[in-house]
């Protein structure tokens, strides 16, 4: 194996989003719903809760999007690549804490940078330290 071929190994398993950083069960996406703190934009609410010491460290993320919303699993697929990008990126600035993106409002246009700035917005709100 080349030493390129091995540094984009390395870049691409830095770059993962890997299951540790998953809502993945029913119940942990309802303990963040009932925990009924959310930060608003005009397309998203983000949902967050608050995680215990013996939960872990890190934050992590489920994201929701539905069918009413964006019928078309391409542009569905599009919100939640572009959520797990911009968590990825931010990851290492959020606290510890469960958080569920969710679509709450169809969009008039599916605008890529719009949908991106917003995600980006909440995250970055999430990220401040008086949250």
């Amino acid at each position: 194996m080349s030493p390129d071929a091995r540094t984009g190994e390395r870049r691409a398993a830095a770059c993962a989003f890997p299951k540790q950083y998953r809502l993945t069960r029913t119940d942990e996406f309802s303990s963040v719903f009932g925990f009924r703190r959310a930060l608003k934009s005009p397309l998203f609410l983000l949902h967050y809760r608050l995680r215990s010491a013996d939960e872990g460290e890190g934050a992590r993320l489920g994201v929701v999007v539905a069918k009413r919303l964006l019928k078309r699993a391409v542009d569905r697929n599009l919100v939640k690549r572009l959520a797990r990008e911009h968590f990825r990126l931010l990851r290492s600035r959020l606290p510890s804490r469960d958080l569920v993106l969710r679509l709450a409002v169809r969009p008039k246009t599916l605008d890529r940078r719009q949908l991106a700035e917003e995600i980006r917005g909440l995250l970055g709100k999430m990220a401040s330290p008086e949250r």
